[in-house]
């Protein structure tokens, strides 16, 4: 697969999208993203910025220290753990019906006898196609009016099967691995307590077959983070 990206016989998809002052932040967030011209071209013969960002802004990485019981920060994630094969776990008629839905422990079951048992090492993607209400904020936070979200996630079910499979990391095109009208985070408390990491915000997943795929997340290598921002590829033979 390597060998056919200089030719293209590979497919490159990026999954990340570009980082500005105009992406969708978690509510409450006021400042988020700011950056900040130091020298120009005109003035000083190159050109250089400085920018500051929330580590959980965009398309980016949970660190299992994100949340107790997990203790490794985002610089500390072995470098293996962060490319495998990718499962893709496609629940966007399910979405369409229900925004609240939890993938259940029966859908990877059945995505299993398909494709065969998911490998270990594998990075699993929830694709509720939420994507597509991006950036609109008020579509893609979906909140009623006592201000609450509504976007689909993973099940506690699910994720402890996953985590029995010893798949890396979670990831999904929402805002949260947990459905958004979660209070208490479950799934981020046990997936990241059990050393997986999180990838939140991915771009449009509708080319990603669910099997297949090759994944590659390159995190910045933050001393001491809980997460940062992540560029995602996926290779497609």
């Amino acid at each position: 697969m390597l060998e056919g990206i200089p030719s293209g016989k590979t497919r490159v998809l990026d999954l990340s999208y570009t980082i500005n002052d105009k992406l969708v932040p978690w509510p409450g967030d006021e400042k988020f993203f700011e950056a900040k011209v130091n020298a120009t071209i005109e003035k000083n013969g190159y050109f250089t910025r400085s920018f500051w960002m929330l580590e959980h802004y965009g398309t980016h990485l949970d660190a299992p220290a994100h949340f107790p019981p997990g203790k490794a920060t985002v610089d500390q994630i072995p470098a293996k753990k962060l490319m495998g094969p990718a499962v893709v776990l496609d629940v966007r008629a399910e979405g369409a019906k229900d925004a609240d839905f939890q993938l259940p422990s029966a859908s990877v079951e059945e995505w299993e006898k398909r494709h065969g048992r998911i490998p270990e090492g594998a990075i699993v993607l929830l694709r509720t196609g939420w994507a597509t209400r991006w950036p609109n904020a008020l579509r893609y936070r979906n909140q009623d009016a006592q201000g609450k979200m509504h976007f689909p996630g993973f099940s506690l079910g699910a994720a402890k099967l996953l985590i029995e499979r010893k798949v890396s990391g979670l990831g999904c095109d929402t805002m949260s691995i947990d459905y958004g009208a979660s209070e208490d985070f479950a799934v981020h408390h046990l997936a990241l307590g059990a050393g997986l990491y999180h990838l939140e915000n991915l771009a449009d997943l509708s080319e990603m077959p669910e099997s297949g795929a090759f994944l590659i997340a390159a995190p910045i290598k933050l001393e001491g983070g809980s997460g940062g921002p992540v560029r995602v590829f996926a290779l497609l033979p």
